[in-house]
């Protein structure tokens, strides 16, 4: 696909979809694609294998399609694999939860075989939408199409989820019962790594091995600047996502840092003022984690691939903006960036193919 056909394909897609923001990271965004059948690796993506991609992810329909070639089927399997067990982690009944992702875990590490009819357990749980079934009702397909991979692309999809899937299983074992708040600062950053850091890592690796000059910087320096991203895209879903995961029972602000403001996880649920200071620490956290991904992205060379990656940290710096604006007002009401300025944002970027020095001068705004 050359860039006159990126352009003017987007354009088709951006007129003809209405994108939302991705709910969690890196994982969501850069590996978020959103079955009915995978076909075997180097055989091109048909309409009813992206028909998944529109229910679940629909902002990242768009990416997937800027990708060059090698780089879709692993980022694609990649994000089924970790949206499927996000669904599964996300469904009723905790004890069963922990049962089948467990169990998923295994069979994505190619110790179990084929796990669809209990996952149709699941089905038609509270608050699942069609798209979520589907991909339950897709997993042994998306679990063999695995298989189909080469080895190096097997080995790095199987790590990665390796690497999510405990995280997901950390979250369901720890937020039972009371609302409670992580200990400190350290378990924050390695949950935002669990689930979104070592995304950055996922990608990082796999650009390396597939994407030919995909940058001049060297592999250690991408690897942590991808980690920081990660982990930045998901410090804005903690902030965005305060209020509400608050009245569910979580709280991922320390407890230490509460606990020297006077406050306890539930004084949050009121928004108190002297709260703030902490809130707009871990703001600014959030926004070293994106200009990271800023840099990241302006570092890669081949535009398509530089395109894919921005976008979390275009609609990230936008969240922000509108979080800072809310103040703790966020706690009542939850920031979301409009669908318009969404398309605005994607439109723009693949027209001008998010040139370098477009985006450093974002970056020096941020």
């Amino acid at each position: 696909m050359t860039d006159d056909e990126v352009r003017s394909n987007s354009i088709q897609l951006i007129r003809h979809w209405d994108f939302v923001i991705p709910s969690s990271s890196f994982v969501i965004l850069l590996l978020a694609l959103k079955s009915r059948r995978l076909h075997h690796l180097g055989q091109a993506w048909t309409v009813n294998e992206l028909e998944l991609l529109k229910p679940v992810s629909r902002s990242f329909y768009i990416s997937i399609r800027l990708l060059p070639k090698a780089l879709r089927e692993p980022v694609a399997l990649g994000y089924l694999l970790a949206r499927t067990s996000d669904t599964i982690a996300d469904s009723s009944d905790v004890e069963k939860r922990i049962e089948l992702l467990d169990r998923f875990s295994r069979a994505i590490a190619g110790k179990e075989q084929a796990i669809g009819k209990d996952l149709a357990y699941l089905h038609g749980s509270p608050g699942m939408t069609d798209g979520e079934n589907a991909l339950l009702g897709s997993a042994d397909e998306i679990l063999r199409s695995l298989q189909n991979l080469s080895l190096e692309d097997q080995r790095d999809v199987r790590e990665l989820l390796a690497i999510i899937t405990r995280g997901q299983r950390q979250d369901l074992t720890r937020w039972q019962g009371q609302l409670t708040a992580l200990a400190n600062a350290e378990e924050l950053r390695e949950y935002t790594y669990l689930v979104a850091g070592c995304v950055g890592e996922f990608w990082t690796r796999i650009c390396f091995r597939k994407v030919k000059s995909f940058t001049a910087r060297e592999e250690g320096d991408m690897l942590e600047l991808g980690t920081n991203y990660g982990r930045g895209l998901q410090l804005v879903n903690i902030l965005r996502d305060a209020g509400s995961d608050l009245r569910a029972g979580r709280c991922y602000f320390p407890e230490d840092e509460l606990r020297a403001a006077n406050l306890s996880p539930i004084d949050l649920l009121n928004a108190p003022a002297n709260f703030l200071p902490i809130y707009q620490r871990w703001i600014a956290k959030a926004r070293a984690g994106l200009d990271a991904g800023l840099e990241y992205s302006i570092a890669i060379n081949p535009a398509r691939v530089r395109v894919a990656t921005v976008l979390p940290a275009m609609i990230g710096v936008r969240t922000l903006e509108l979080i800072e604006q809310s103040g703790l007002e966020a706690f009542r009401t939850r920031v979301k960036v409009s669908r318009g300025e969404v398309r605005g944002m994607i439109a723009s970027t693949t027209i001008t193919l998010a040139s370098q020095s477009r985006l450093r001068g974002i970056r020096a705004k941020l």
